[in-house]
C-alpha cells in the first residue's frame, strides 16, 4: 500500500473538524500527518507543494492539486449554493481543485445517502465511486442523560449563523410565542452577532448563550429541551438533529432538507415553509404545551463503521 499522509489542519469541536477529531485515532490503517501549516482553506493551499508521493487523506474537502491521488471527504455542496458574489469563488475552486482531484483518485467520501446522491450529480462521472461512510455519534448522547437544570421549558439550537442555518426566522418565531425561552451553542466569533440579533427582536431576556460544553453538558442540554431547532435550507448530515434524537428529544426542523429530514426520520416535527415565522411559532408552541420524548435510532451511527468504511476505501487504492 502507498504511504498515507493525513491532513490533520481539520481539529476542533463542530462539523468536520468533531468529524475528523473523531474518525483519526480510530484508523487503522498506518498513517502520519502531512505536518503542514498555514490556513488549509486559504485560496493558495491548494496549490502547496506536498512532502509526499503518495496517498493523501483529508477528512474535509481542501483538496491538494499537486497530489497523486488524495482521498478527499464531501461532506455536502452548501458552498455551491452561497448567495452571489460569493459562490463564485466557490465554483471555481471546486471546478479546478475539488473536480479534478476527485476524478484523478476515482473514489470520494461523504457522510449521508442524502449528500451521496448530491455529489454524484454534481460529478457526473460514473468512472466515480462516491462512498457514503456514514457518521457516528458519540456515547454521551443518550436517552438516560441527566436534563439540564432549568425553571422554565426551553429550546435548544447548536450551530452557526451562516445564512443556510436560517436562524433569523427561529428567533422571529420565538419574538410571537410568550416566554419561549432558547439556548444557543455557536461559535465564540458568533456571540456578539447572535446577541445583537436577539436584542433586535426583544428577546434579550429570552436568549441564553452556553459556551465551554463538553460531550456530557452538551448531551445534558439536549436532554433537557422540550426540542431542538434546526432550521436548517441546507445541510449535508446535520449532526445535532442526530445528536438531539439519540437522548429522545424531538428536532423541528423544515421537511425541505433532505439531510436532517433522513437523520430526524419522523422524530420530531416538520415544518412546511422554511421561512414561515408563523409555522415555525406554531411547532415552538406545540413542543411547549405538549412535551414529548422520541425514541433513539436503534443503530446505524458508529464512528468505528465509519474508520472501517474509510480503512476499506484506503485499501482500495492500494
Amino acid at each position: 500500500m502507498d504511504q498515507v499522509a493525513v491532513d490533520t489542519r481539520w481539529d476542533g469541536v463542530a462539523g468536520i473538524q468533531r468529524y475528523s477529531r473523531e474518525v483519526l485515532p480510530r484508523l487503522r490503517t498506518p498513517w502520519t500527518s502531512l505536518g503542514l501549516d498555514g490556513d488549509h482553506l486559504a485560496p493558495l493551499d491548494a496549490l502547496r507543494a506536498l512532502p509526499t508521493r503518495g496517498l493523501v487523506y483529508s477528512p474535509g474537502y481542501n483538496a491538494f492539486v499537486r497530489a497523486r491521488r488524495q482521498l478527499l471527504t464531501l461532506h455536502d455542496l452548501i458552498q455551491l449554493q452561497a448567495p452571489w458574489p460569493g459562490r463564485a469563488k466557490y465554483l471555481a475552486y471546486y471546478a479546478l481543485a475539488v473536480r479534478p482531484v476527485v476524478r484523478r483518485t476515482g473514489v470520494v467520501l461523504t457522510v449521508s445517502q442524502t449528500s451521496k446522491a448530491i455529489v454524484e450529480e454534481w460529478l457526473g462521472d460514473d468512472a466515480v465511486r462516491v462512498v457514503n461512510a456514514g457518521i457516528g455519534c458519540s456515547d454521551a448522547f443518550r436517552a438516560d442523560a441527566e436534563p439540564a437544570s432549568s425553571a422554565d421549558p426551553y429550546l435548544l439550537y447548536v450551530g452557526n449563523l451562516r445564512a443556510h442555518k436560517n436562524v433569523p426566522v427561529v428567533l422571529d418565531a420565538l419574538a410571537l410565542v410568550p416566554d419561549a425561552r432558547l439556548r444557543m451553542l455557536l461559535p465564540a466569533r458568533e456571540r456578539d452577532e447572535a446577541r445583537g440579533m436577539a436584542a433586535a427582536r426583544g428577546l434579550g431576556d429570552r436568549v441564553e448563550l452556553l459556551a465551554g460544553l463538553d460531550d456530557d453538558a452538551l448531551a445534558r442540554q439536549y436532554r433537557g429541551a422540550s426540542a431542538t431547532l434546526m432550521p436548517s435550507m441546507l445541510e449535508g448530515f446535520g449532526l445535532p438533529a442526530l445528536e438531539s434524537i439519540m437522548t429522545g428529544t424531538p428536532v423541528l426542523y423544515w421537511r425541505g432538507c433532505a439531510a436532517v429530514a433522513e437523520t430526524a426520520d419522523g422524530r420530531g416535527t416538520a415544518v412546511a415553509d422554511a421561512r414561515d415565522a408563523d409555522a415555525w411559532a406554531e411547532a415552538i408552541r406545540s413542543a411547549l404545551s405538549r412535551p414529548r420524548r422520541v425514541e433513539p435510532p436503534a443503530a446505524g451511527y458508529d464512528w468505528d463503521a465509519t474508520a472501517r468504511s474509510i480503512d476499506e476505501t484506503i485499501a482500495s487504492l492500494a
